[in-house]
């Protein structure tokens, strides 16, 4: 059988599992998995018809100007030429840029981590409709502690409202784009970390290697909160109540318990003058700002 040479995307919010998969799976000897060089979230659809070569050299002329892209260190003629050779979209630009530099390590494979990436999945999945991409999900209630939104008023609705958005693509995108789209649950990959990497293989068509097991079994993961402070604590329990009020649906789609913390004595009342309110502008807030271009982007042609 021949080896699969498609690409493979992790995306997600932040503080989701996506580094440590991507770390998992770089083990392999044969795949290149870059990180960050946020050519889709900056520069998908910056410049117009590429089609057009005037805006083809501007684009190239910002995207090899840009810190995260030369760490793929690309050869802008080399780059042109295979370009201008075949469609001229971006999606296979910017495949051209990852598969040139996979190919100077001397690795078969390439893909990419990058937060949100599971936006273009339109864009990606009609340029390489073998590609698999991989959607990381995390409970929005324990990522609130990563996330720091506990301890800032306003920031719980903001997130809220991110990973309500991300909840609701990762069902759009494995209904649209099934069996090549995946969505992997933090919380089973940190319990299972192997397991998943197992699964995640098969799932991408490789053999696990020792390399890669011996990668997942050491990978560390986010430990328990600690205990806090009553007034953390307290903030903790109204951030809970929010989320699960807001996003049940999601949340029970997704295997997550959507039972609120019962608040306590006067908190209650605090809860439902103050907190509430103030999360639920945050959240108007995200979708009238962030959520914009989060929406632009989810609906970009490819």
């Amino acid at each position: 059988m021949t080896a699969p040479t498609s690409p493979i995307f992790i995306g997600g919010l932040s503080h989701s599992g996506k580094t440590q998969l991507r770390v998992a799976l770089g083990a392999h000897p044969d795949l290149c998995l870059t990180r960050r060089t946020y050519l889709w979230t900056r520069f998908f659809g910056r410049f117009g018809d590429l089609a057009d070569d005037a805006n083809l050299e501007r684009c190239l002329d910002v995207l090899l100007a840009d810190g995260h892209v030369r760490r793929l260190a690309p050869d802008r003629e080399a780059v042109r030429d295979e370009f201008v050779a075949g469609p001229r979209r971006y999606a296979r630009l910017f495949g051209i840029l990852h598969a040139q530099h996979a190919r100077r390590l001397g690795k078969r494979r390439w893909g990419d981590q990058l937060g949100s990436v599971e936006r273009f999945a339109g864009a990606i999945f009609e340029q390489y409709p073998d590609a698999r991409m991989i959607h990381m999900i995390r409970d929005p209630r324990t990522r609130f502690e990563e996330t720091g939104a506990v301890r800032r008023r306003g920031k719980v609705g903001w997130e809220t409202a991110l990973w309500m958005s991300s909840a609701a693509l990762a069902e759009r995108n494995v209904h649209r784009h099934a069996p090549y789209y995946r969505v992997v649950r933090y919380e089973s990959f940190a319990a299972r970390p192997v397991e998943t990497v197992r699964a995640i293989c098969d799932f991408v068509g490789e053999e696990p290697t020792p390399e890669m097991l011996d990668a997942a079994a050491r990978l560390r993961f986010d430990p328990e909160p600690p205990p806090a402070r009553r007034f953390v604590e307290r903030r903790r329990r109204f951030a809970s109540s929010f989320a699960t009020a807001q996003a049940r649906d999601l949340l029970t789609a997704f295997r997550y318990a959507a039972d609120p913390p019962a608040l306590r004595g006067g908190e209650q009342l605090a809860f439902t003058l103050l907190e509430r309110p103030v999360n639920r502008t945050a959240m108007t807030a995200w979708h009238l700002t962030k959520g914009r271009t989060y929406r632009r982007q989810v609906g970009s042609a490819p």
